[in-house]
């Protein structure tokens, strides 16, 4: 029971993959902002990357009949985080912040050719200190519902990513990068204990709903600079080591896939071998699901890299920036 509630925060991960997310791409579109072809380049190079193993995940969902057709069709889209303006069951949950990604790029490879590093620090920070004011209009106002999938909600993830790209390309130095660091970690650490009676713990009351999201995105951001602290030191290994590699390798494919096979997995129990069911969420039988439903989809998702995505990426190639 304890492991099994230790796991429960795992969907905290996903404020991770956004402030990466951010970073990542952001530092991409600085460094290409001054090549011809900047928009076409890194459309189609995003397209290559992503269109793909999304859109044969789409097809397969149909095709098995995990999902009805106007929410693939809103998948085709990067719609799945707006289901519910069209009426449209959310049938598979992964595709929700693959959306709020793609929304965010729509616009921001605009922002980044035509303003200055400092300006895109200044609207970096406005849109990270807007996010939590509108989730707190949202939840007073009544209109709590998918306060988490919906873009306009999530984007301080993203922004504070960006953020982060900008600030280590300016002048600062390895000393205050981790002073900032260790003041992330005191302010998330002061802000979570001082908030918990306020309920900043949960999205139940205002300060929750508003500032719980803004808490964990001050968190994924210490892990980023943290980790990139130690990628550039003499303990690197812990942060660029094979397994950790191979998990980078597959990460978009075993995000994609990981929920489909579960399911198939329990689908599967329930028809042929019921007893292996994790009823009642037994350890042994939730360990056993975890085991082959989670190796599963990392054999699955090795092979879509492996010998399907990888066509696409070489075609990346083609549209890579050129080097000065």
């Amino acid at each position: 029971g304890l492991v099994l509630k230790a796991s429960l925060p795992g969907w905290m991960g996903v404020h991770l993959f956004f402030v990466l997310s951010g970073f990542l791409i952001t530092g991409i579109l600085i460094e290409s902002r001054q090549q011809t072809h900047y928009f076409r380049r890194f459309y189609m190079r995003r397209a290559l990357r992503i269109l793909p193993a999304c859109y044969t995940l789409l097809v397969l969902l149909y095709v098995v009949a995990h999902a009805p057709l106007g929410f693939i069709a809103l998948g085709f889209f990067y719609m799945a985080n707006l289901t519910d303006f069209f009426g449209v069951t959310m049938a598979y949950g992964p595709l929700w912040s693959l959306a709020v990604e793609e929304h965010y790029y729509l616009a921001w490879p605009m922002v980044v050719r035509f303003v200055n590093q400092r300006r895109l620090a200044y609207i970096s920070t406005a849109i990270i200190l807007a996010s939590p004011i509108l989730r707190g209009i949202a939840f007073y106002s009544g209109h709590a519902r998918r306060i988490d999938w919906y873009t306009w909600f999530v984007l301080d993830g993203l922004a504070a990513g960006s953020l982060v790209a900008v600030i280590l390309r300016s002048r600062i130095t390895r000393q205050q990068v981790v002073a900032l660091c260790g003041g992330l970690l005191a302010f998330a650490i002061a802000a979570g204990g001082l908030g918990a009676p306020y309920g900043i713990l949960t999205r139940q009351r205002l300060a929750g709903a508003a500032f719980q999201y803004t808490l964990f995105t001050i968190i994924a951001t210490v892990v980023l600079l943290a980790s990139l602290l130690l990628g550039s030191s003499s303990h690197r290994y812990y942060v660029n080591n094979r397994v950790l590699g191979f998990f980078r390798y597959i990460s978009y494919g075993l995000y994609l896939i990981h929920l489909a096979v579960f399911r198939a997995y329990d689908q599967l129990c329930e028809r042929f071998a019921d007893f292996l069911s994790p009823r009642d969420w037994r350890f042994d039988l939730v360990l056993l699901r975890f085991v082959i439903a989670g190796g599963m989809s990392v054999l699955l998702a090795y092979i879509s890299r492996r010998y399907y995505e990888e066509m696409f990426l070489r075609m990346k190639e083609g549209f890579a920036p050129k080097k000065p």
